[in-house]
């Protein structure tokens, strides 16, 4: 029997097989989500009211009305309600919602769901979630590339640099008539053969000579986009392989990614930021919080987990509160996600000091550095020489920002001078390790929540921890006592009374007692 499709802008929706299509490609919905979809597309054009809809949806249980408007709030974000002039679903004050958008309706056997392909050819891999959170970065991405013809996209692991590259890629494919190509690198364990995987991708004729000579030399009158997508383990030749490309076949442009910059010729970098996390001033509803594109992530990912989960105002504060620890990382956010249906959300948030034993059920086709956190922060780690993991693993003594004065100060054996610590913290942000502020007058850094977890992990496995503690605790007892000697100094040169005020924190060294219960209280982090 036909199937009945209702088709409005850019969506399909095929209520018998339960599935919403943009642009061919799968939507994905909570349950509930998509029943109230297939119910106001049916009456489109009328009102239905609150409780025939809370009726439906839930037919077995008792639900509040502020639970359907939660809902319809996560299904406008994903219709994408109110951009670029679009309107679906309008509210009728006290009474329901009314679908507005024109609805075909159309009958066919079956609907092929086919991946588009790039003009002139090409390899994008299918996206088969919702890129969320990431509009604005994906238009910057398609800007720059056609104005720069080398864009990194750096970032930590588990940020969405490859969703964000494959996502901008699909938008830039009419521009390239001979292809946009999706070049994994992750696999790759000698460097020297990353043109033939160029090569085998593309398909390209072997020529005389070496493969980069020949790549370079089938690729001279080409006008095609290659994403060299996680280049951090094999840096050196994705820079040299990039730069010969794009010296050779200037109609080519290449889009990377990788934890930190190629430092090729005439490179442009975007560093990719956590998805939105709300701040930390409270009363927000589920509403309000689900503009914030963390939450939304953590909501349709456990949505996908568990259809019983709502999202709703009293357990908001405890799902803001997982966004903000996992730092708005949508990696770990979805691990975080996938343990909802046996944890709950009370329990997930409660357990998240120990978050890389518990985050560990990644996708079974993902990267098995992707699987789990810690193994996300693995890679990286792994990467770093023994004196930068010595340097890295140090910073996690630190419990907030932090300048490099303090780094140096502190960890005196990874380093041997300030200028050596500007060094190493310059690397590891590169990296994506340690995370820049230098909005200020003096540069401060930080390690994310999780970054840092893993650091102290790493600090109690060398026994390093005790004496670094005590070493962060020695600089900061000496900097609270200069501070005071310079604030008496500075008050006896303008007229003020000589005796120095006591400090409530640290007594000078003369005081030992009182100096040692400072330390004692800020040794351990």
């Amino acid at each position: 029997m036909d199937n009945e499709v209702f088709a409005f802008g850019s969506f399909r929706l095929n209520p018998a097989e339960r599935l919403l299509l943009d642009d061919g490609k799968p939507l994905r919905l909570g349950s509930r989500a998509l029943e109230i979809l297939i119910t106001l597309v049916e009456h489109a054009g009328e009102t239905v009211l609150k409780d025939q809809l809370i009726g439906r949806v839930w037919p077995d249980t008792v639900a509040e009305e502020c639970v359907l408007r939660v809902h319809i709030a996560a299904l406008r974000k994903a219709l994408g309600d109110g951009r670029d002039g679009n309107r679906f679903i309008v509210t009728v004050a006290g009474r329901g919602y009314i679908f507005v958008a024109p609805v075909a309706r159309e009958h066919q056997q079956e609907i092929a769901v086919l991946p588009k392909r790039p003009v002139g050819g090409g390899n994008l891999p299918t996206q088969l979630t919702r890129v969320i959170g990431r509009a604005e970065v994906i238009a910057t991405v398609v800007t720059r590339i056609a104005q720069q013809r080398l864009l990194t996209i750096v970032g930590p692991g588990g940020i969405g640099k490859t969703t964000v590259a494959v996502a901008a890629a699909r938008a830039l494919g009419g521009s390239y008539p001979d292809g946009v190509w999706f070049v994994g690198l992750a696999s790759l364990q000698d460097p020297a053969l990353l043109p033939t995987a160029i090569s085998a991708v593309l398909g390209s004729a072997p020529g005389v000579g070496d493969a980069l000579s020949s790549l370079v030399a089938w690729l001279w009158d080409k006008r095609a986009l290659i994403i060299l997508d996680s280049c951090e383990h094999v840096i050196s030749a994705a820079e040299a392989t990039a730069d010969a490309v794009l010296k050779t076949a200037p109609q080519v442009a290449v889009l990377a990614t990788s934890r930190e910059p190629l430092r090729a010729e005439g490179e442009w970098l975007l560093r990719l930021p956590s998805l939105a996390v709300p701040p930390e001033t409270g009363g927000l509803t589920a509403a309000e919080a689900l503009s914030f594109s963390a939450v939304e992530l953590f909501n349709e990912r456990a949505t996908a987990t568990l259809d019983s989960f709502i999202l709703a105002d009293d357990n908001i504060p405890i799902a803001l509160e997982i966004c903000r620890r996992l730092d708005g990382v949508p990696l770990a956010i979805e691990l975080a996600a996938a343990q909802l249906d046996v944890l709950g959300v009370r329990d997930l948030a409660a357990r998240l000091d120990d978050r890389l034993a518990m985050l560990t059920r990644g996708r079974r086709t993902a990267l098995p550095r992707q699987q789990t956190l810690r193994a996300t922060i693995d890679w990286s780690y792994g990467l770093l020489s023994e004196d930068e993991q010595r340097f890295f693993r140090a910073l996690g003594i630190f419990t907030g920002g932090f300048t490099v004065e303090a780094a140096a100060a502190v960890v005196l054996d990874a380093v041997k001078t300030p200028c050596d610590a500007i060094d190493r913290l310059a690397d590891l942000v590169a990296k994506s390790l340690v995370v820049a502020d230098v909005s200020g007058a003096q540069p401060r850094f930080r390690l994310l929540e999780t970054t840092r977890a893993y650091a102290i992990e790493k600090l109690d496995e060398s026994g390093e921890r005790e004496r670094l503690a005590r070493r962060r605790a020695e600089y900061y007892c000496d900097l609270l006592e200069r501070a005071e000697g310079e604030a008496g100094a500075r008050s006896t040169a303008n007229g003020w009374p000589t005796t120095p005020a006591k400090s409530t924190i640290c007594a000078p060294r003369s005081t030992g007692p009182f100096r040692q219960m400072a330390m004692d209280r800020l040794r351990l982090p």
